[in-house]
C-alpha cells in the first residue's frame, strides 16, 4: 500500500481515475470534431460566433486537461472563465409550429438543428466532468475538472438562450394559479432539528 505523497505527479491517479479521464477527454475531441463539423452547415452569424467562441474554450480545455493528465502537476496556465454574449432575457410561451420529424436529406439540416446538436454536447459534457471530478485522486486534476463544469453551464445556457431566442426553444408556463401553488409548496425550517442520539436504535 502507498499513499499520494510517495508517488511521482505522473503517478499520482488511481486506476478508476485514469479510465474515466480518457472518457471526458475522448468527449472533448468528439465535441470538438462535431462543432468543425457544424461549421459547414451553419447559416446564421449569430449562431457561428457561438460556435466558434466554444471551439476555441473548449480547445483551450483540452489541451489544459491534457498538460495537467499527462504531468499530474499544475498546468501552465489556469483554467479561463467561459463568458458568453447572450443576455439574460427569456421568452415565455408556446406558439404553433411545425412537428418535428428527422431530416430527410442534408439540405434539410438547419441551424435549429445544429444549436440543438450544440445543446446535447455541451449538457452531456457537463454531466460527465461533474461526474468524473468527484471521484478524481490527483488534486490538479479534480479541481481543473470541478472548474470546468461553470463554463460548460454557460456555454449550454448561451445555447439555450439563442433557442429560445428564436422560437427554437419554446418555454411554456404553468397559470398565474397554478405557479403561485408550486412556488409555495416548502417553507423554511425555522428552530434546530431534533437530532437522534448516535446508536440509540442499535441491537
Amino acid at each position: 500500500m502507498m499513499n499520494s505523497n510517495q508517488l511521482p505527479s505522473q503517478m499520482n491517479h488511481g486506476g478508476h481515475e485514469v479510465f474515466d479521464l480518457h472518457e471526458v477527454i475522448a468527449g472533448m475531441i468528439n465535441v470538438l470534431d462535431q462543432y468543425m463539423m457544424f461549421r459547414m452547415f451553419v447559416r446564421d452569424p449569430e449562431l457561428m460566433d457561438i460556435l466558434d467562441r466554444q471551439y476555441s474554450f473548449i480547445l483551450d480545455q483540452y489541451n489544459l486537461t491534457c498538460e495537467c493528465f499527462t504531468t499530474g502537476r499544475e498546468p501552465s496556465q489556469h483554467t479561463k472563465r467561459y463568458m458568453m454574449k447572450q443576455n439574460n432575457t427569456v421568452v415565455y410561451g408556446m406558439k404553433p409550429s411545425q412537428p418535428k420529424k428527422p431530416n430527410q436529406s442534408i439540405e434539410d439540416i438547419k441551424d435549429k438543428g445544429l444549436s440543438g446538436h450544440m445543446l446535447g454536447l455541451i449538457k452531456s459534457t457537463a454531466s460527465l466532468l461533474t461526474m468524473t471530478s468527484v471521484e478524481v485522486t490527483n488534486p490538479v486534476i479534480r479541481r481543473v475538472l470541478a472548474d470546468s463544469v461553470p463554463n460548460y453551464v454557460e456555454m449550454a445556457y448561451e445555447i439555450f438562450l439563442y433557442q429560445n431566442k428564436h422560437s427554437y426553444y419554446q418555454v411554456p408556463q404553468l397559470s398565474a394559479h397554478d405557479m403561485n401553488l408550486m412556488t409555495n409548496s416548502y417553507v423554511p425550517m425555522n428552530g434546530q432539528p431534533q437530532m437522534p442520539n448516535p446508536g440509540m436504535f442499535r441491537n
